[in-house]
């Protein structure tokens, strides 16, 4: 059985968001780390190269593939801060359409800009995911 290509690491939280060339995504990340750690009430750890990642959950399949992933996190990506609100999007029809400009994946939300968002819908989004995920799973 394949192994997860995401999986914490050691590296440092601090020198990757450091590393962020653009400066307003180093400061979005800083205020990410923030908000996810008053959130979650865990420490950033580094999940892959490119991954902050707060909390720990194991998920296993019913195809027997099973795995351990972060309760929530973000990516300050070059094209936008994707932030991972792992259960999805679609108990959150109502907050989605008062967060501002936004994109979504599955379980990605895309954020070109942080100060153009409303930050308490942001957090009540978070806060809610990550609930849902302690619900739903045993986690660390």
């Amino acid at each position: 059985m394949s192994s997860n290509k995401t999986a914490e690491t050691v590296d440092s939280v601090e020198n990757f968001i450091n590393s962020v060339d653009n400066e307003q995504k180093r400061k979005d990340s800083w205020d990410m780390i923030a908000l996810m750690r008053k959130i979650t009430g865990a420490e950033p750890k580094m999940w892959g190269k490119s991954l902050v990642g707060f909390g720990q959950y194991h998920y296993k399949y019913e195809s027997g593939r099973e795995g351990d992933s972060f309760i929530t996190g973000f990516s300050p990506r070059k094209a936008a801060l994707t932030v991972y609100i792992m259960p999805g999007f679609s108990d959150y029809e109502k907050q989605m359409a008062k967060l501002g400009p936004h994109k979504t994946g599955k379980s990605c939300l895309y954020l070109r800009n942080l100060n153009a968002i409303d930050r308490e819908v942001l957090e009540e989004i978070i806060r809610d995911s990550v609930a849902v995920m302690r619900e739903r799973y045993e986690c660390r």
